[in-house]
């Protein structure tokens, strides 16, 4: 079974709707699927809105540590952000690695209506992202 591990800096957003997205795309019987920070943020409101607006419900999820173990025995780390992929520790050789450098939503600033619309623009980034995955 392929471990796969989304990282970014706070664990509230973006490797939140990727774990979600993998979930549903990436069979259970061939991947685990993690996500984590650097930091922990807690769960972005708006992000599990956006998700549950295409069917994928994160409201369960957890804004969680890196777990060292699970990083050091990973297959895939996936970085989604600058900041996660400079302040993670060092990638263990023969993992493989991508980064998926996307600007944070949450930071987004505008009416709601604005907001969500670049929760909406980075959900589908990922979305197709974890699809290629397949």
């Amino acid at each position: 079974m392929k471990k796969v591990y989304f990282l970014c800096t706070g664990n509230s957003c973006r490797s939140q709707m990727a774990e979600g997205y993998a979930h549903k795309y990436l069979p259970s019987t061939q991947f685990e699927i993690r996500s984590a920070g650097i930091e922990t943020h807690g769960l972005n409101p708006k992000a599990v809105q956006i998700m549950a607006e295409d069917g994928i419900d994160i409201s369960n999820q957890t804004s969680d540590l890196i777990d060292r173990d699970y990083f050091n025995h990973a297959d895939l780390i996936i970085t989604l952000c600058g900041d996660a992929k400079d302040k993670c520790p060092a990638i263990p050789k023969g993992v493989k690695h991508l980064h998926w450098d996307l600007q944070d939503p949450a930071r987004a600033v505008g009416s709601e209506a604005e907001i969500l619309s670049e929760f909406r623009k980075t959900r589908e980034l990922i979305k197709n992202n974890v699809l290629s995955l397949k």
